[in-house]
This record gives structure tokens, C-alpha cells and sequence, in this order.
């Protein structure tokens, strides 16, 4: 989300930093209702695992995704990332995915030709935090493209399709899809429902004003591990949500969603809370902006979204760079410090994550230092 860090990255130093962090604390130990010890209460070290701009000068790194099982150039235990900017630092012109393993090796997993797709995608490429890898490692990857680094500029984009050797195989657009910025999956056989945020519906035209048009939808898709997925249909299932061209960060709008059971979670950025859309998987009609499960405390503008291995909900602030966890019943349990750096401090730092058992763990990007990092034990 930062524009202008040219000068601080000739400072980074693409090393193993480790911090012991004094500033995040876990929240009272005393929990009624038989609720889990947090999630994030023994994590407390913050390490870097590699830098995420790869040979063409990619900045931004934005969406994250585990590889849990190893097919084609896709390896178990990597985290694949995808890059927002080109080197110029130009918002919504990055086309490039990264893997990274966890001892810091990275690897060029695609470079995405906007002038050479299979299928249509208005605007180009510029990839987003909406990325997923389904069975038979297929990547779906979110483009919310502009031609300047503007909003002034940003189109429609697509989601793109790429098989687990890194190439695109097809698009999926329209229906809904204007400006896809996250993304969750659920699989169960050969089906899998993609759960997509969009933040462009009216946002250019309002000029910088609110408007509360983003939507959350759900694609059904058809799987198979030897052709790419068949949209099947998409549904609705949110909307109403505040959204907004940024200067700084391009657009603001509804980003994060993690799906526990049937309930889907969303990171409600503009309005500072995270809500829960109930029946996701099966209903038929939208839940408006759902129901509001924790609001403001420590959410400070929540971006990136994760469901923890203990069931609790993952999210790191893009107004600060805190990563909060609260249970489904609303109750905000912890709070670690990712990123200290800027002003305000840690401000825009923040997005994508990924969270793990055994060990527990997180990994998430850091667009200020354009890295993957490692939160864990120390």
C-alpha cells in the first residue's frame, strides 16, 4: 500500500532480523464461555524469510497462499506471493507471483503477459491480495489493474487462472467481478466455492467520496485436477460495503475474508470492524454488510484476514502494523506488533498473511520492506 519507499528499500537488508516484541500484548488470560488461549499468545518473534521482488523489480507484495500439497513448480510448506506494483511503484501494474520457502529461498513462480491472455480482462494486470491455490494446484490470482499506478486509471480486471507450472489458463470476468481484492476458497471434491471482494463498483466515479457499493461474491466453480476449473455460477452474497479511491493505497474497500463453518468473516476496512456473513455457503440472497462482530479497539482500518488453527480471527491493521486476533464471538484476545516502521508507525505495511500449526506460526508480507516475514515463538 506505501507509494514512496525507493529510499528505504536501499536500506533493507534482506537478512533474518529477529525482534522480540514488547509492544504487542496478549489480552487478560481470564476468557468466560470456555473460549481457546489465544492463538497468538505464545508468538512473539517477528523474523524476515526473503524478499519478494523477484528479477523485473515487482514491489508490493500483497496476497499470500500456503501450497499445501506439491504438484508441477508448486512445493509443499511454500508460500506463494503475489506483487501489486511494478519497480516504478506504480499501483495496480504488478505481474508477477513469488514462492517463497520457509528458509528464505525465493523463486519466480509467473510472470503474468497482460498483452497475452486466454481469456478477457478489463484493464491488464495488477495483481492483488485475492489469491488462492485449489485442488490439483490451480492458482486463482485477482487483477485490479490500472495503466498508471492510479485510481483514476483502474478497471474491471479479472481473476486469472494459472495451472501449478505457473501459466495462465484461463480468466474468469464480469458477473460481478470489478475490482477483486481478496479472496478465500473452500473445496469439498470436485467443487470449490471462491469468496471474492470487490471495491470498484461506483468507487472511481465518487472521486475520493464513500460509497457503499462493495460486495462480496461466491463463485462456484467445477475442479478437476487435470482441466482448469468451470465457473459454474456466482452469487451475491454481501454488499453495501464503504468503499473509496486513496491516494496512498489506490482503493479501500471491503479486503479480507476467512471462512469458519458456514460463516464467512470480512475485513470491513472503512468502517473499521470485522462482520460475519452467515449461511455463505449455501444462501441464495445478500447479507448486506452481515452482522458486526468486533469495531474499532485495536482494529485500526483491518486489510488481511485469516482464520487461525484455534478457529479465531486473524487480522492485520493498515493503519498501523498490528495484527489483532478476536474470537467469533467478537472479543479481541491479542495484539502483536509487525511493523514498527514510517509514520505513523507501521502505517501501510501490512496485508496478506497466512497462519499455521505445528508450529504455530504467520506469515505476512511487509510493504515496506517488501518481504515475506515470519511471526512465531521465540
Amino acid at each position: 500500500m506505501r507509494l514512496h519507499m525507493g529510499s528505504r528499500l536501499a536500506a533493507v537488508a534482506i537478512t533474518a532480523v529477529t525482534a522480540l516484541l514488547a509492544v504487542g500484548q496478549t489480552a487478560s488470560a481470564a476468557r468466560a464461555g470456555g473460549e481457546s488461549k489465544p492463538f497468538l499468545g505464545p508468538l512473539h518473534t517477528v523474523s524476515t524469510v526473503a524478499s519478494t521482488v523477484p528479477a523485473n523489480g515487482d514491489l508490493n507484495p500483497y496476497g499470500t497462499a500456503l501450497v499445501d500439497k506439491s504438484t508441477g513448480n508448486l512445493q509443499r510448506g511454500n508460500v506463494l506471493v503475489s506483487n501489486f506494483n511494478n519497480a516504478a511503484n506504480e499501483q495496480g501494474t504488478g505481474t508477477t507471483l513469488v514462492q517463497v520457502s520457509p528458509k528464505g529461498q525465493a523463486t519466480l513462480f509467473a510472470q503474468i503477459d497482460p498483452n497475452n491472455l486466454p481469456g478477457p480482462c478489463p484493464g491488464g494486470v495488477g495483481l492483488t491480495t485475492a489469491l488462492s491455490i485449489l485442488p490439483g494446484g490451480w492458482v486463482v490470482v485477482g487483477s485490479l489493474p490500472t495503466t498508471d499506478g492510479t485510481s483514476a486509471t483502474a478497471q474491471a480486471g479479472c481473476l486469472l487462472v494459472l495451472d501449478s507450472r505457473g501459466k495462465v489458463r484461463e480468466t474468469f470476468s464480469g458477473q460481478g467481478i470489478n475490482g477483486p481484492w481478496d479472496m478465500a476458497a473452500e473445496s469439498r471434491g470436485d467443487c470449490t466455492d471462491l469468496f471474492v471482494t470487490n471495491v470498484l463498483n461506483g468507487t472511481v466515479a465518487a472521486g475520493g467520496n464513500v460509497v457503499r457499493k462493495g460486495t462480496v461474491l461466491r463463485i462456484a466453480l467445477h475442479t478437476d485436477d487435470k482441466r482448469p476449473p468451470t465457473r459454474v455460477s456466482t452469487t451475491v452474497i454481501g454488499s453495501g460495503f464503504a468503499e473509496k479511491t486513496d491516494p496512498a493505497a489506490l482503493v479501500i474497500g471491503p479486503t479480507g475474508v476467512g471462512l469458519r463453518g458456514s460463516t464467512l468473516y470480512v475485513a470491513d476496512t472503512v468502517d473499521n470492524r470485522i462482520t460475519a456473513i452467515p449461511e455463505a455457503l449455501t444462501r441464495r440472497t445478500s447479507a448486506g454488510t452481515g452482522r458486526v462482530v468486533t469495531a474499532g479497539q485495536n482494529l485500526n482500518s483491518p486489510l488481511g484476514l485469516a482464520i487461525a488453527p484455534n478457529s479465531n480471527i486473524l487480522t492485520t491493521n493498515g493503519g498501523d502494523g498490528n495484527i489483532v486476533e478476536t474470537t467469533p464471538g467478537g472479543k479481541q484476545v491479542a495484539v502483536r506488533t509487525l511493523d514498527t516502521s514510517g509514520d505513523p508507525a507501521g502505517a501501510g505495511a501490512l496485508f496478506g498473511l497466512v497462519a499455521t500449526a505445528h508450529p504455530d506460526r504467520v506469515f505476512f508480507v511487509d510493504d515496506a520492506t517488501n518481504t515475506l516475514n515470519l511471526l512465531s515463538r521465540p
